[in-house]
């Protein structure tokens, strides 16, 4: 399983979070928003089709941040900043995930 997928997994389990991911995609920074199993990319456009991953398997995860759920933007309630993938990883494997 892709990281992106088992991190939109992970909020599928945990609906009162959401996951803002930033990445590098060919050295271009990207940033993900995940909630409820659902990905959008801040920065570039999203397939209307859902099957159609917004980060490909080569993009590379710089930081995750775990957000309380609803997102506002301009009051943001973080849960955690900054997590690598090392960091999250023990997270979504106590989820099974």
């Amino acid at each position: 399983m892709n990281k992106l997928l088992r991190l939109e997994q992970y909020t599928l389990k945990r609906p009162q979070e959401l996951l803002l991911v930033q990445a590098s995609i060919d050295d271009e920074l990207d940033e993900v928003v995940i909630f409820k199993g659902f990905s959008s990319s801040l920065t570039r456009s999203t397939a209307f089709d859902p099957d159609v991953p917004v980060l490909p398997d080569t993009a590379d995860i710089i930081a995750i941040d775990r957000l309380r759920s609803p997102y506002n933007p301009d009051a943001p309630q973080y849960i955690q900043q900054g997590l690598s993938w090392e960091e999250i990883e023990p997270l979504l494997n106590q989820l099974g995930i």
